[in-house]
C-alpha cells in the first residue's frame, strides 16, 4: 500500500485540510500505516498533481487561508482499482524474534527486560483499542457499511495486539522457567493482560 491510498481512504470519509488530515491520520489509519506530517503534505501535493484530489482555498478569520482536499472522480477510480488489486501477504518481520533465537549467545535478562517493555507497550495499545471499541461501537451487531468496515479494522488491531501480548507472556514465562534465578517472575511484573484488565 502506498501512502496515497491511505490518504485517499481518509479523505473519502471526510474532506480535510492537510493539517486536519494529519491529525486524524494519527488517531485512526496511523495505527496501521506510519507517516510523518511532512510526508502527508508532500503526498497530498503529488496527489493533487495526479488529479486524485482537488483543493479549495478556505478563508479563516485571523488565520491564514487553508486548503481543503476532496477526492476527485479520478481518485475514487484509483481507490477502486487498488482495492481490487491483490495484496502481498509477505512474511512477518520481527527483530525481537531474531534476538530471541540468539538469546543463548547474549544477555538473557536484558532480553527479558526488552520483551517486558514491548509487552507493556502492546498492552497499552490494546487498552486503547478496547476503549475505542467500547466508546465508538457499543452495538457492533447493528453496524453496516462504512461503520462496519471501520469496526472490523479495529477488531483486527485488537486481535493483533492480543496475540502479541500473549506471545510476550509466553516468552517471559519460558525465559523465567529456563533461568529462574536470573529473571523476575513475569506474572508479578505484568501491568495489563490481553483482556484489558489490570494486574
Amino acid at each position: 500500500m502506498a501512502l496515497e491510498h491511505a490518504l485517499l481512504v481518509s479523505l473519502t470519509e471526510r474532506a480535510s485540510s492537510g493539517y486536519d488530515l494529519a491529525r486524524r491520520f494519527d488517531k485512526s489509519i496511523g495505527f496501521f500505516w506510519n507517516a510523518t506530517h511532512q510526508q502527508i503534505y508532500r503526498v497530498l501535493k503529488r496527489m493533487e498533481e495526479q488529479g486524485w484530489v482537488t483543493a479549495e482555498a478556505v478563508t479563516q478569520e485571523g488565520r491564514p487561508d487553508k486548503r481543503v482536499y476532496t477526492v476527485s472522480d479520478a481518485g475514487r477510480g484509483e481507490l477502486t482499482r487498488w482495492i481490487a488489486e491483490p495484496s502481498d501477504a509477505g512474511p512477518m518481520r520481527n527483530e525481537l524474534g531474531v534476538k530471541l533465537r540468539a538469546a543463548s549467545l547474549g544477555d538473557v535478562p536484558a532480553l527479558a527486560t526488552e520483551f517486558q517493555r514491548h509487552r507493556d507497550e502492546h498492552a497499552h495499545r490494546l487498552d486503547l483499542y478496547r476503549n475505542f471499541e467500547k466508546k465508538d461501537y457499543p452495538a457492533p451487531d447493528q453496524l453496516s457499511g462504512r461503520t462496519l468496515h471501520q469496526y472490523l479494522v479495529l477488531r483486527g488491531g485488537i486481535r493483533v495486539e492480543e496475540g502479541f501480548v500473549d506471545w510476550c507472556d509466553e516468552v517471559l514465562a519460558g525465559l523465567h522457567k529456563d533461568n529462574p534465578d536470573g529473571l523476575r517472575d513475569p506474572a508479578r511484573s505484568q501491568t495489563s493482560d490481553p483482556k484489558g484488565t489490570r494486574r
